[in-house]
């Protein structure tokens, strides 16, 4: 029986500075770094002792500080694959949120939506993010490893449960499934019927421990 567990990086400076995140490069606020610390531990509890387990991370400084937690709970070294990144907002990357939001363009109810120009030069159309998601969880699930970890980013999880239930790409244009910062989605293929179950979506319980801190 194979379980992914994706986790959403905790909280990070472009949080609580009100800038844009994608590929801009925040860093862990102290307390995303607590709450990261929360995670491994929550995930340390659920995976049994002595199994093999495999870490996947984004390549940004906010998801890799999140991997660096796990990886010393768990032991092992973060595959590291920028395919895990959020979407690229392209010039808006670290500018003020308001700027993003009086030049976006949101996509349209109906017509083409993966391939929309949201109206910010480099920005990442939907079908291009789908698309290196997508790849980078083909590589993924063609390990037998049972037990795989992966930490990425809040819109990006839509992505990665869309894959992981065998969503096509073009049927992706409306989908969503979002979560918290710091959040633990539990997917799981059975080994008889090989189903795949999104057993819990952006749980974020374990995160009480570190406000409490």
């Amino acid at each position: 029986m194979r379980t992914l567990y994706v986790v959403t990086h905790p909280e990070a400076t472009h949080h609580v500075e009100g800038v844009v995140g994608g590929w801009h490069d925040s860093k862990l606020t102290p307390a995303g770094v607590r709450a990261a610390v929360s995670i491994a531990q929550a995930l340390r509890a659920q995976v049994p002792d002595g199994a093999e387990v495999e870490l996947f991370s984004s390549d940004l400084q906010r998801t890799l500080r999140t991997a660096e937690e796990l990886a010393e709970l768990f032991g092992v070294k973060p595959i590291v694959d920028r395919r895990l990144r959020e979407k690229s907002y392209g010039e808006a990357g670290g500018k003020p949120q308001g700027w993003l939001d009086r030049r976006f363009v949101p996509p349209p109810a109906v017509g083409e939506r993966m391939d929309h120009d949201e109206g910010v030069e480099g920005s990442e159309t939907k079908a291009a993010w789908a698309q290196r998601i997508y790849a980078a969880m083909d590589e993924i699930l063609q390990s037998p490893c049972e037990h795989q970890i992966i930490v990425t980013h809040g819109g990006s999880l839509t992505f990665v449960v869309a894959s992981w239930i065998k969503m096509p790409i073009e049927s992706a244009d409306y989908a969503s499934f979002r979560a918290s910062s710091g959040s633990i989605t539990t997917l799981r293929e059975d080994d008889f019927f090989h189903n795949r179950q999104v057993v819990s979506l952006g749980d974020t319980r374990h995160l009480d421990s570190a406000k409490a801190g």
